[in-house]
């Protein structure tokens, strides 16, 4: 990359794998959260933090300042009200984030991470501050947009590999599944570095069987949001 990679929520369990496995492919990495303690508890040497909220503008500014990619992995609050509601980070923070990484007309790629079930807004899920309206409301921001973008929706996040070793990747958002900590890190990672991966919205699971051979191949499979990735009920 030419100028820093920002991870925003790098910190938190899967965003700390994603800024080790950057420092591994000898990026600049920059951590933007909200807890310096936390952050020197679990950032691995290398990455420089940036004490910043994604709800509150004006601390995004400097730590986004000209970066060549952003990797948005924040863990949201479920509260109905207040400040820790899902729509203050899924959504708000989203577009606080965007509009602080494009300033000076920048045009980082941005990888976001989301979760299953984002248009199933019947699912239960959505009974926690209306979580997956507000999930889905981010992604759309981000695909309207004009950035180079991709959006990863991961299955029920584990650290072991019961469900298996293999990578499988869907669109839709009609299956369901795990998939380890481990594999969406690096399912974000490869992203920033593969053309086809960027214009797309996926699933990532696991399942039985080898490890995929190439994750340029898993990518290129994917089919481009050429339209609006619907809602269903």
């Amino acid at each position: 990359m030419d100028s820093q990679v920002v991870v925003v929520g790098g910190a938190g369990r899967v965003g700390r794998i994603i800024v080790q496995r950057l420092l591994e492919r000898r990026e600049s990495v920059r951590v933007v959260g909200r807890s310096v303690q936390h952050a020197r508890r679990h950032l691995a040497p290398g990455a420089v933090f940036s004490e910043g909220d994604v709800r509150v503008p004006q601390t995004l500014a400097t730590p986004l300042a000209g970066c060549s990619a952003v990797v948005y992995c924040v863990e949201p609050g479920t509260d109905d009200r207040g400040p820790d509601r899902p729509e203050t980070t899924l959504y708000q923070g989203v577009r606080n984030v965007l509009a602080a990484a494009t300033a000076g007309d920048n045009r980082p790629h941005v990888v976001l991470v989301s979760q299953l079930h984002a248009t199933h807004q019947g699912h239960p899920l959505n009974a926690y501050g209306r979580l997956l309206v507000w999930r889905f409301a981010g992604e759309e921001l981000l695909r309207e947009s004009g950035l180079p973008y991709t959006v990863v929706r991961p299955g029920w996040l584990v650290d072991d590999r019961t469900a298996g070793d293999r990578v499988r990747f869907d669109q839709g958002d009609q299956s369901t599944g795990w998939v380890t900590r481990e594999d969406v890190a690096e399912a974000c990672v490869q992203a920033l570095y593969i053309p086809a991966a960027r214009g797309v919205t996926f699933e990532i699971f696991n399942e039985p069987g080898s490890p995929i051979p190439s994750w340029s191949e898993a990518y290129g499979s994917l089919t481009w949001d050429r339209t609006p990735v619907g809602l269903t009920y």
